[in-house]
């Protein structure tokens, strides 16, 4: 931070002085960011930049509490499969289950909820047919 102008000195010889005392033109271009792209610069004016980013960024959600759920769902069926065994995906689909009674019972903003109660059979044996659809059958000799 440079210091205020004395009273006694004039504008250009003040601005010189500063100038004469930067640290230089090297320091810029060891900075971080130096020979990088400017991001989202070839993007559209967006009046909003400052509220969109950090929420990018920091991967918030501003869903109501169904659709975040819905999304929840979605993402939890789609890696079932890769659960190493049939008690994980029992746990994981009693949490599903806990969440989707809460949410169904309390949600009071955003879209009602169109989720009811996930089979934990049928996804145990979704499961299995996974396992073995990736496990070699054994062969006998």
């Amino acid at each position: 931070m440079t210091e205020r102008k004395p009273l006694i000195a004039s504008c250009e010889s003040w601005v010189e002085v500063q100038i004469r005392i930067c640290p230089g033109p090297w320091r810029i271009r060891q900075s971080a960011g130096a020979g990088k792209r400017l991001a989202d610069l070839d993007q559209a004016h967006d009046p909003l930049w400052w509220v969109k980013q950090p929420i990018r960024r920091e991967q918030i959600s501003m869903l109501p509490p169904s659709l975040e759920l819905l999304r929840k769902v979605e993402k939890v069926l789609a890696t079932i499969e890769a659960l190493p065994d049939e008690a994980a995906v029992r746990r994981e689909i009693a949490a599903l289950n806990a969440e989707l009674a809460k949410v169904n019972a309390t949600v009071l903003e955003g879209p009602a909820t169109r989720l009811c109660k996930i089979d934990t059979d049928g996804m145990v044996a979704r499961w299995q047919r996974s396992r073995g659809a990736l496990t070699p059958p054994d062969r006998h000799r």
